[in-house]
């Protein structure tokens, strides 16, 4: 799985969980964001003005 972002892989953890998170937009689409973008773009508008 690949970050939406920076395009890096994420990080599986125990059970298919990511090291990271998941985003919804307006539209209803899921997105999967890495821990290190999460950590740089703190509020999910940042994330979702970053996707557009």
């Amino acid at each position: 799985m690949k970050c939406e972002l920076c395009k890096k892989n994420i990080t599986e953890l125990f059970l298919k969980k990511i090291k990271g998170t998941y985003v919804k937009d307006e539209n209803g689409k899921i997105h999967c964001i890495c821990f290190e973008c999460q950590k740089h773009f703190t509020t999910k508008k940042e994330i979702i003005s970053k996707l557009a």
